[in-house]
């Protein structure tokens, strides 16, 4: 005897069941999905986390947050996304020192092949050391239209015509433009070879393919690399692109050139890194309205720091002022009040500079105050000096100071000759004609030495300054005795 199933189990039972397991099925399916999106949504978030990291273009410190202010050197709005570099595994990271780079002794080393050679620029070759060193790197930064590419062409030309191999790759210009500007220097030479590209791999194959003996790469922010991500010119490119050129130039022992832009803050654009890379850092300045140019040697691991050079731009590129220890006076006026010369040093270079200033009778509610060429704080801190230990006042007058020929000077010995020019001017008596200055002057209105005074002392004599007002023995101790033995008058 068969029984059906239908007869046998009620029918009210059958749909409950049926219900009960649908819910379930459907609560599971849900649960599924939730699980699907949320391990799709960690996934992703991971590898956002992990792919990307904020580089400081200042110092290359990096953070997986972006901050206003780097965490390293504490500079703002300098932190940059980049792509995390993948981590390579503990075993593939870890290999065996091969056979021609394991540790010797440093008195083995073979020193051949890497002796200075000239640049062909004398004064050049003494700033950097003994010249260029095979194998070393030099940046060379400054601002746009500075005579960066004038300067590196000529030298490039130099060289080549010593018979030197040398290859000039630019990203900035095209060939025609390079040839156009080497003709106005003359410095077309066989040895000198030319390439425009934006590609750092196309300039290691040409410089694979036959080693030359400098190599100038005008400039690293132009230059990519199919081995980091990004635009040319950001930090991974910049860090890739010199690195690959570097790694190059000291396998084959070719002497690298690097220009790099500058900041509108006037400090080398890209990650510090750079500067401790190479093994010199050289800048070029001075105002593109003027003729003169300022060379200037920060780093150098082949000779002294701190270095200066002047050079005078002209029809046919550059030109090395021998004694510049006069040259930014110019047709200097003696006769008028409100200038002083200032017997400054720059590196290990004494320059005898002019200080102007100008006091006039102010229709403001409040006077102006402003300084070109220095710190319009020192002007500030000077004035207020004078006011209180003089007794002056200068509540109803303008006041205006620059340093003369376009120069910028920093260091300390010019706050005695800023202080007489504004005396001078104040006054309205001039200075006798020779007189030059230096000397330091702290808040309670003492001078005090500064560096370098017997250079200073020295090339004043030299040069025939008479008077000469300085702090220390034979000198002035406060600016009461400076007002007193310039301008005849008592506190």
């Amino acid at each position: 005897m068969m029984i059906q199933i239908h007869d046998a189990i009620p029918h009210h039972d059958c749909i409950r069941d049926d219900a009960i397991l649908q819910r379930v099925v459907h609560k599971s399916r849900s649960l599924l999905h939730m699980l699907a999106w949320a391990a799709l949504f960690f996934y992703f978030y991971a590898m956002a986390k992990t792919r990307e990291v904020f580089i400081c273009s200042a110092c290359g410190a990096q953070t997986l947050q972006w901050r206003g202010q780097c965490p390293g050197c504490h500079e703002w709005n300098t932190l940059q996304a980049a792509a995390q570099p993948k981590a390579l595994s503990r075993s593939t990271s870890r290999g065996s020192v091969p056979a021609g780079n394991r540790p010797v002794p440093l008195q083995d080393v073979a020193e051949t092949g890497h002796h200075p050679y000239p640049s062909g620029i004398a004064s050049l070759d003494r700033v950097l050391g003994k010249g260029l060193v095979p194998g070393a790197a030099i940046l060379i930064g400054g601002e746009p239209g500075i005579g960066k590419s004038t300067l590196l062409l000529q030298v490039a030309g130099l060289v080549a015509a010593q018979g030197g191999r040398v290859l000039y790759a630019s990203g900035e210009e095209s060939l025609p433009q390079i040839k156009a500007r080497g003709q106005r220097l003359g410095m077309l030479h066989d040895n000198l070879l030319a390439m425009s590209t934006s590609s750092v791999d196309e300039v290691i194959a040409a410089l694979e393919l036959a080693p030359p003996r400098l190599l100038v790469v005008d400039s690293v922010q132009t230059m990519s690399s199919v081995d980091a991500e990004g635009l040319p010119g950001n930090v991974n490119q910049v860090r890739a692109v010199s690195m690959a050129l570097l790694e190059a130039c000291r396998r084959l022992g070719v002497t690298l050139v690097l220009v790099g832009h500058v900041t509108k803050d006037g400090v080398l654009a890209g990650p510090r890194l750079l500067e401790h890379m190479v093994d010199t850092v050289i800048s070029l300045e001075g105002d593109r309205r003027q003729m003169f140019r300022l060379l200037r040697v920060f780093k150098n691991r082949f000779g002294p720091n701190e270095e200066l050079l002047v050079f005078r731009m002209g029809g046919r590129g550059m030109e090395v002022v021998d004694d510049p220890s006069t040259f930014f006076l110019g047709d200097r006026d003696a006769s008028l009040s409100g200038t002083a010369v200032v017997m400054a040093v720059d590196g290990q270079r004494p320059l005898a500079v002019e200080v102007q200033a100008l006091v006039a009778r102010t229709f403001l509610s409040i006077p102006r105050r402003a300084a070109l060429g220095f710190d319009a704080n020192r002007l500030h801190l000077l004035l207020a000096v004078l006011e209180k230990r003089l007794k002056l006042n200068f509540g109803q007058v303008d006041i205006y100071a620059k340093v003369g020929g376009g120069m910028k000077l920093q260091e300390p010995g010019l706050d005695l000759a800023l202080v007489a020019a504004v005396l001078s001017s104040y006054y309205d008596v001039p200075l006798p004609e020779k007189c030059v200055l230096w000397g330091e002057v702290d808040l309670n209105g003492q001078v005090r030495p500064v560096a370098a005074h017997d250079l200073r002392l020295a090339q004043a004599r030299r040069l025939g300054f008479e008077p000469v007002i300085h702090p220390g023995k034979g000198g002035i101790a406060t600016i009461a005795d400076l007002q007193q033995k310039l301008f005849h008058r008592k506190q």
